[in-house]
């Protein structure tokens, strides 16, 4: 009892008082732990229960070892595995799935895999652990075989088992399968359960269905801060930050207690509106709440301010906070550095050197980009060099891709097309789109066509390369190329998706197109830039000018 209900210290004198202790006594106060999360007083128990004459069977072994797992502990795993073999303890289903687990959280999915085929007995409960254990190793191939498997043999998949493939489904963009569990879901009633809907809805944002995981959300009879911390999330990584922001307020209206979670989904959504106003109404909220200090709360609270274009507020957030990650570094150098402010970055890494804390992929991300923004190309090889040789992090995609948006600015568009050739995998349709930028920043447009054919090739349906070499071409007026780039774009009927700006004034945020007149003072607003455009000529500016790119125009 005293341990059901957490009071451990009580249950603890309780059991050190008995005059004589038993196996059920022993695996009562090592399963209390357990499911506790107090692991180490579990392994320091299990320990003192071999020293006894009292002897672990399996269900001793099935409650400890989720807490080896936990730890990832692999030298401990193997020790109560060859405990489990010298001592001849019965392998039940149950202590099978809870060595697999072991074995797939220390990743060695080879010795998990090896307890799965000598299995005399295989239940659903071992095949759950098997999937679950392929989609934390990224296998996600591997765990639907399981799932396809255990439907050939006619088990019945549990409330577990689905929750447990459908990240299998969502890794692997696999949306047709995902309705099929999905409808299997319903058919047996799982759905009325919180962290199977949770699953569901998971499963349909990360495969881009947002329309159809707010309805799964919508139809839970219950939804927990996870349920709503998950939706807010996918909405601002797919880009509906609008939306994001809108659910945030709908969470706390439902009576729904924020967590951390909910406060940096909700930032993260301002950030990319951006959205000052309502990210302050969130610190305020933060500060009423008095929320304890969190890491991932407070590095949301200064990406937003940075990204909402307020450096001094995010500075002093970040000089206020009482610990610093890598994370929390790495923010602030960013920071400053899609600012232009390239020196402050650099005082802020190696002030992060000082406090003992690594650089790692993303901290020279920011670096790099820095130097971008800067025009800094010396220090960006620096850098890029440094990473490599002096910390042994291996260049990514994205550091390629900074290196090549480096170069393309100051106009060594050959080094920057060289510097693709050499990367040691095939670039993306970012990287030949950072190229293509650059070709139309210094009108390269021999170029710009090359590299548009990489671009058709891998990414066909988007617009946005095509109305850039259209702008290219028709900057240098090739107007019978760009009327073919226009064609290439209806035979493959291509949309044209138009891009959104926001701008927050008086507490508003306003979205708007380009050559949009649907705001009430457009008249007003386009007065101005008029007025500023003169001024800039004034000045020297001179704008590139060329024919608007309509079909009707073009004849197509």
């Amino acid at each position: 009892m005293y341990s059901k209900c957490q009071y451990f210290s009580d249950a603890r004198k309780l059991f050190n008082m008995m005059p004589q202790t038993d196996l059920v006594t022993w695996n009562g106060m090592i399963s209390g732990y357990t499911h506790s999360g107090l692991m180490l007083e579990a392994s320091r128990l299990f320990q003192d229960m071999i020293s006894t004459s009292v002897k672990p069977d399996s269900i001793t072994c099935a409650n400890f070892l989720p807490s080896v797992a936990k730890q990832g502990n692999m030298k401990q795993g193997k020790e109560i595995h060859g405990y489990i073999v010298r001592h001849c303890v019965p392998l039940d289903v149950f202590l099978q799935s809870a060595l697999t687990d072991v074995y797939f959280k220390c990743r060695n999915v080879e010795m998990a895999f090896k307890i799965f085929n000598q299995s005399t007995r295989t239940d659903v409960v071992m095949c759950t652990a098997m999937i679950s254990g392929f989609v934390l190793n990224g296998m996600n191939s591997d765990a639907l075989e399981i799932f396809r498997w255990l439907l050939k043999q006619k088990m019945r998949p549990n409330s577990l088992t689905v929750a447990s493939v459908l990240p299998a489904c969502a890794g692997l963009a696999a949306l047709k399968f995902g309705k099929e569990v999905h409808g299997n879901i319903l058919k047996h009633g799982f759905d009325r359960r919180c962290y199977v809907g949770s699953a569901i809805r998971d499963m349909y944002a990360k495969s881009e269905r947002l329309d159809l995981a707010h309805r799964v959300l919508q139809r839970l009879t219950e939804r927990d801060a996870v349920c709503w911390n998950s939706m807010i999330t996918s909405y601002s990584h797919n880009g509906k930050p609008e939306e994001a922001v809108d659910l945030f307020r709908q969470m706390g209206m439902r009576g729904v207690k924020y967590d951390c979670v909910s406060i940096s989904a909700g930032l993260s959504a301002c950030a990319n509106l951006p959205a000052f106003h309502y990210g302050k109404e969130i610190h305020s909220f933060m500060i009423r709440n008095v929320f304890s200090p969190d890491l991932f709360a407070e590095s949301a609270l200064i990406d937003m301010y940075a990204k909402c274009g307020n450096l001094d507020l995010a500075r002093r957030v970040f000089d206020m906070m009482e610990e610093k990650n890598e994370v929390s570094w790495n923010i602030i150098i960013s920071a400053y550095g899609n600012h232009g402010h390239l020196k402050e970055s650099l005082v802020l890494f190696h002030e992060m050197l000082g406090n003992g804390i690594l650089p790692d992929h993303v901290t020279f991300l920011g670096i790099l980009s820095a130097c971008g923004h800067a025009g800094a190309v010396d220090d960006g090889i620096l850098y890029f060099r440094s990473m490599i040789e002096e910390y042994g992090i291996l260049a990514r995609l994205e550091h390629y891709a900074c290196m090549v948006d480096l170069l393309g600015r100051i106009g060594h568009l050959h080094e920057a097309l060289e510097t693709i050739k050499s990367m040691p995998f095939s670039p993306d349709s970012g990287v030949w789109g950072t190229m293509l930028g650059a070709c139309r920043l210094h009108g390269n447009v021999e170029l710009a066509e090359e590299v548009s054919r990489y671009l058709f090739e891998l990414a066909p349906q988007n617009s946005g390369y095509y109305i850039l070499l259209s702008n290219i071409l028709a900057d240098a007026g090739k107007w019978g190329s760009v009327l073919k780039v226009r064609t290439l774009m209806k035979n493959r009927e291509v949309q044209k998706v138009p891009g959104y700006s926001w701008i927050e004034v008086n507490n508003n945020t306003h979205m708007f197109v380009a050559a949009d007149e649907s705001h009430p003072e457009s008249a007003k607003i386009y007065s101005l830039l008029n007025s500023l455009l003169q001024e800039l000529r004034k000045e020297g500016y001179n704008p590139r000018t060329y024919l608007p790119m309509r079909p009707q125009t073009l004849g197509v």
